[in-house]
Formats: C-alpha cells, sequence, structure tokens
C-alpha cells in the first residue's frame, strides 16, 4: 500500500449493493461470497513522502471478509 489512513474514516456512505457492483464476480472469485458492499468515504492519509492530505476513499466490503481495494477518488483539501 502507498498510503497510510490515518485516523478514522468519516462520512461513510454506501454506493452500490450486490448486483449494482460492476466488479461483482471478480470479488466473489478473489476475497469469497458476501454481501458485497461498494463504500465511500473521507479520510486523512499519510503518503510516502508523510505529507498529510484529506481524500475522499472508496472500497469494497462484506461481513465477515473485511474492506478490500481501497483507493483514492481525488482530494478534498
Amino acid at each position: 500500500m502507498l498510503f497510510e489512513i490515518v485516523g478514522q474514516i468519516t462520512g461513510v456512505r454506501t454506493v452500490a449493493v450486490g448486483r449494482s457492483i460492476r466488479n461483482l464476480q471478480r470479488l466473489r472469485r478473489l476475497y469469497g461470497t458476501g454481501r458485497w458492499r461498494k463504500m465511500k468515504g473521507v479520510a486523512l492519509r499519510r503518503l510516502e513522502s508523510g505529507t498529510v492530505r484529506k481524500a475522499e476513499l472508496h472500497w469494497y466490503e462484506a461481513h465477515g471478509i473485511g474492506r478490500k481495494e481501497i483507493k483514492r477518488k481525488r482530494y478534498v483539501d
């Protein structure tokens, strides 16, 4: 991972659930069957250079599996 999440993710919101997720078959093949959700939220993240910036993050999660594939969509600050 090229960044570290500092603190908690706030403003967490569900973007898509189940069949609404484009990559559902890939997620099930890689991580297992579960009730997959695509989520988004805002958090502070520390870059490799040591800089801390506020960013909007997107990720997939399922009960019993956890968060997978966290990615930055845009900087909020």
